[in-house]
């Protein structure tokens, strides 16, 4: 459609904003760290959609010291004619009005990603204040907006001879727990935005640490796949390209193949990240596994009698990036976590059966090394099979075969049991005696546990420490969890306050992630606070959980003598003040493990815990001066 033809009359009504405010978490998924910068995304996708519409170059993201978030673009700018229906501006309209705006209208937008048209004005809702320019036909046009509701009208503020939009917005302190921007969360995002529209160019700028980035990647995903494998070493030398359209669904995907063990597969609906896959991820699994069986017969590497590669085979050492534009996207959830379409299914699987055919037959060389890996990949897959057989056989049987050290509780009332899981023999043994044999059952690690992110499953299984993490938990991991077997209904981690005790407490939160998610995403896994100072005044015992604790009680008890003694570690104390501090249900604190969002729990156990060096440098200097509790 035209630019002039985008006018008031393309934008469409449906209902009202009211239920926003009451229950945000249906509209952005939560009103943590998440949701929050769920607030950023809604805004930067619309300017996305001019973009893919072919309207916009240039996007201008920023974040100001007092916390306020800017987002300025080139695009057509949004509509600020009287609307026909309403009487009032069309930009209001959009601000203030949920399920209203241009995506509705098949004329204005045939691509978006903002499909559920809830977006700015969900923002808006959210906002302490929100503050938008439109810059169209030679003039700026702004209103502002206080919780949702315009507290100016759309007035003419100036000349001007650029268009597009500028939205500035205060995220609500009544709504979030938390206001503070995650700088590389919102990088990793714009950076994504960048690779799959190569046309535009974004700045991204945090004035809070002085920190700016410009993206601009004419390449498109095929950079995208190199940027992530950046550190690897490929099979393909370059990654495979493919594009093709069916049935009005754009498909593109690029792939390669690295020496790695990890599969990295990343989807987008409408340029929308969809974390949990859909229908198009579905037809690419599906495609890719039988092609590669099919020239595994071909290249004579599998015999006919030979069983088929299965998908997780033919996935090893993978990175991939499928991206598909769908007219009317069906999304599971306001957040578009997981594509519904059926017909995404078939136009991945016709685009790829005949594309990825091509690729294959013209780079046979590499297509013999990839498929070879996955035949290795398979036989890892059956000794890691017979390993899980071995470990299930023992969860199956009587408890005399759970772990040697393992203090077993008494009651199996899964509402009331706890496993504690903790750091070292000395601090097993008090926690052995502060327990209550009733409910609480201990199981004390020797050392530090391995570091699943970077050994292979069959390492994992073999590793007597981790064994007894998995035994004694009773769910079994990975394909072969069963919550069922759940011997406990919390798991809680019991480890030093010092640099070591979390070391330990994120390699078994790693293993967990990786190997036991569910136990975390039904909130069954807790961190335990150990205490770092006891001070005795008066006779009078107290417990400080940090520095900021202590030095409050100090000042408001300065003229008081104290004995303050510092615990090193959890088997400085004696049983009764472990009791006391940590393992009471009635005094101790427990922090749940929440996995609001997954996919940045992902990206920071890679970083912190995998193989890449540089970037986990970059991280600590860029996170070092928010640190709250560091003991050197």
């Amino acid at each position: 459609m035209s630019e002039k033809g985008y006018n008031a009359e393309s934008i469409k009504i449906l209902k009202g904003l009211d239920p926003v405010r009451k229950r945000p978490g249906m509209y952005i998924g939560s009103t943590g760290k998440a949701g929050l910068h769920h607030l950023v995304y809604e805004v930067v996708d619309n300017s996305i959609d001019e973009v893919v519409a072919g309207y916009c170059d240039l996007i201008e993201l920023t974040i100001f010291e007092d916390g306020t978030v800017r987002v300025i673009d080139n695009g057509r700018g949004i509509p600020v004619d009287v609307h026909p229906d309403t009487g009032t501006s069309a930009l209001e309209v959009v601000m203030t009005t949920l399920h209203a705006g241009g995506k509705f209208s098949k004329d204005s937008y045939k691509i978006s990603g903002g499909l559920h048209g809830v977006g700015v004005s969900v923002v808006n809702a959210l906002s302490e204040w929100l503050e938008v320019k439109v810059h169209r036909d030679g003039e700026i046009h702004r209103q502002r907006y206080e919780r949702g509701v315009a507290t100016t009208p759309v007035e003419i503020i100036g000349k001007t001879d650029r268009r597009g939009t500028e939205t500035w917005f205060k995220p609500d302190k009544l709504i979030f727990t938390t206001t503070d921007f995650d700088f590389d969360i919102l990088e990793s995002r714009l950076r994504e935005l960048a690779f799959l529209n190569p046309k535009v160019k974004i700045i991204f700028e945090d004035k809070r640490i002085g920190e700016k980035r410009v993206f601009h990647f004419e390449g498109g995903i095929v950079e995208f796949v190199k940027f992530m494998n950046r550190k690897k070493t490929p099979i393909n030398k370059r990654p495979y390209y493919i594009e093709g359209e069916f049935n009005d669904i754009k498909v593109q995907l690029a792939l390669q193949y690295t020496t790695s063990f990890e599969e990295h597969i990343l989807t987008f609906v409408n340029n929308i990240k969809t974390v949990e896959g859909g229908t198009h991820l579905t037809g690419f699994k599906t495609i890719l596994t039988k092609l590669v069986n099919d020239y595994a017969k071909k290249f004579n590497i599998l015999k006919e009698k030979d069983p088929n590669l299965q998908g997780e085979d033919v996935r090893e050492g993978l990175t991939a990036v499928l991206s598909v534009f769908v007219r009317e996207p069906q999304f599971e959830g306001q957040t578009k976590a997981k594509l519904g379409n059926e017909e995404a299914y078939e136009a991945v699987i016709k685009v790829l059966r005949d594309k990825l055919s091509e690729v294959f037959e013209y780079n046979q060389k590499e297509v013999k090394a990839i498929i070879s890996k996955a035949v290795d990949a398979a036989r890892a897959r059956l000794a890691a099979k017979k390993a899980r057989e071995m470990v299930r056989r023992k969860n199956a049987l009587e408890n005399t075969t759970l772990p040697g050290k393992l203090a077993d509780c008494i009651s199996q009332d899964l509402d009331n049991t706890e496993l504690f899981i903790v750091e070292g023999d000395s601090a097993g043994g008090s926690a052995k005696q502060a327990r209550d044999r009733e409910f609480q059952a201990i199981l004390p690690l020797r050392g530090k546990i391995l570091n699943v992110e970077k050994a292979s499953f069959e390492k994992l299984l073999k590793n007597e420490q981790i064994n007894n993490i998995i035994i004694a938990v009773g769910t079994g991991i990975g394909d072969d969890l069963n919550l069922d077997k759940l011997r406990y209904g919390k798991i809680i981690i019991m480890t030093d306050a010092d640099v070591d005790g979390a070391h330990i407490r994120t390699l078994i939160l790693t293993l967990l992630y990786r190997y036991m998610t569910p136990l975390i995403s039904t909130g069954r896994v807790y961190i335990a606070q150990a205490p770092l100072y006891k001070v005795e005044v008066n006779r009078k015992k107290y417990y400080f959980y940090s520095d900021e604790e202590l030095e409050a009680f100090v000042k408001e008890n300065g003229d008081k003598r104290f004995h303050i003694q510092r615990y090193k570690g959890l088997g400085e104390m004696n049983p009764d003040q472990l009791w006391e501090t940590t393992m009471d249900p009635e005094k101790r604190k427990l922090i749940r493990i929440e996995m609001e969002d997954a996919e940045e729990a992902d990206r920071v156990f890679s970083i912190l815990m995998g193989s890449e060096v540089g970037e986990r440098r970059d991280f600590i200097k860029r996170h070092a001066l928010s640190v709250n509790n560091l003991d050197i």
